[in-house]
């Protein structure tokens, strides 16, 4: 066969017309991706929505590593706050910056529930013992009860002065107590709307507060250094602590053990204190021991307690979490982070502790080794609040990033 006599001329360049076409496929421009439309495995458009069905554009890229089942995006702003229901193990509530509570449930990607009416951030959540009613406390000094079965405002309780600093529920009743930015603590019937009393007595914002498991007592803790102990029903003002050897300023977390006698306190100026509830005593941990483990040394922000053992632990911004033993005043282990411990949370009745933390990393530590046996990734910013649910199967972390995010921890119960 000879050749083409323009061979030479046309190396390199192929030109083709319609007569060369072996099928003609139409494309809808709306089945073309567009340019920020980030593609799956198989070359598919995803299409990331929030709870309300808006496309996300909070520019997370799908290739970060994200090791959660469930990610809620309903908010607008960064949160605060997260609590699980104490009966439903997928009901989470959640509040934030923008203003907004949502309930939610793990797994149900297109339900939300959103909690109106404040004016302000909603910066604490908390679920009443039977899971009957959510109280919101936001810094517009407003608390709003809801009804959880019909999913209505029920009432709003107001009388503080100042932003609700935290809310917290008797064990055992529909009463309220919530602590306040003007140095004041209230306490509600919910079920009656009604005010019950008010207790005064801090010289400062009241940071942390809540009832002894027994209900027969309140604790709190205040900017101002001291612990208050009062009596619910007088309000009467049992026991001041403060003062040598006591904090030296503000506190920043509280906790109660099960028997209702000790008070666990952290601080600002990163010491740990045990209070003596009956008698208002401190309790001195060994200061050889303290200081052999390098206790913290910078505020501490979070503290809990073991449910199946005499444990508490305590997170601070000196990037450690450590396990202390009640019994013996000591400290067990010391767990050091990369960066700051913002929260943490006892997984069940475990030997497991899950700390949340500035570098936006929630990890899971052994109490009995101090080992790091997990860490979980997904989040671009400082964790502020962890949960877990109530059947032990997943723990719920929010951000400043603006997002829920929820891991499956059911290997560690």
């Amino acid at each position: 066969m000879d050749a083409p006599a323009n061979d030479e001329e046309d190396h390199g360049e192929v030109f083709l017309d319609e007569t060369d076409a072996l099928r003609v496929i139409t494309i809808d421009d709306q089945d073309l991706p567009e340019a920020d439309e980030e593609l799956g495995s198989d070359g598919e458009a995803i299409d990331i929505r929030d709870a309300d069905g808006e496309q996300r554009s909070d520019g997370e890229s799908m290739d970060e590593a994200d090791d959660s089942m469930h990610i809620f995006t309903g908010h607008t702003g960064e949160l605060y706050t997260v609590a699980c229901s104490p009966t439903d193990g997928s009901l989470v509530a959640t509040g934030g910056g923008d203003d907004k509570g949502f309930l939610w449930r793990i797994g149900e990607g297109d339900w939300a529930f959103q909690l109106q009416g404040h004016e302000n951030s909603v910066c604490s959540l908390a679920f009443s013992t039977d899971g009957h009613l959510l109280a919101s406390g936001s810094l517009d000094g407003i608390v709003q009860i809801w009804d959880i079965n019909s999913r209505n405002l029920k009432c709003t309780l107001d009388g503080p002065g100042g932003g609700i600093e935290w809310v917290r529920w008797h064990p055992r009743g529909h009463l309220v107590l919530a602590g306040s930015e003007d140095s004041t603590v209230w306490m509600w019937n919910a079920e009656k709307s009604s005010f019950l009393n008010m207790f005064s007595g801090h010289g400062s914002s009241v940071t942390c507060g809540d009832f002894t498991p027994d209900g027969k007592t309140i604790c709190t803790g205040s900017d101002d250094a001291t612990l208050r102990i009062w009596n619910p029903r007088s309000g009467e003002n049992i026991h001041v602590v403060r003062g040598h050897p006591y904090h030296t300023d503000g506190l920043t977390c509280l906790t109660i053990t099960s028997d209702s006698t000790l008070a666990l306190t952290g601080s600002k100026d990163s010491s740990v204190h045990i209070v003596n509830i009956t008698t208002g005593k401190i309790v001195e941990f060994h200061p050889q021991v303290v200081s052999s483990l390098n206790a913290h040394s910078d505020s501490v922000e979070c503290i809990g307690l073991a449910k199946s053992s005499p444990w508490a632990a305590t997170g601070g911004m000196d990037q450690k979490l450590i396990v202390w033993d009640l019994q013996h005043s000591l400290p067990r282990c010391t767990c050091e982070h990369e960066e700051g411990v913002a929260c943490l949370s006892w997984l069940g009745s475990s030997k497991y502790v899950a700390t949340g933390c500035v570098d936006g990393k929630v990890r899971v530590w052994d109490s009995l080794s101090g080992d790091c046996v997990r860490i979980y990734s997904g989040h671009s910013d400082a964790i502020q609040s962890l949960a877990v649910s109530a059947n032990g199967e997943f723990l719920v972390s929010v951000s400043i990033d603006g997002t829920a995010r929820v891991f499956e921890t059911a290997e560690f119960q």
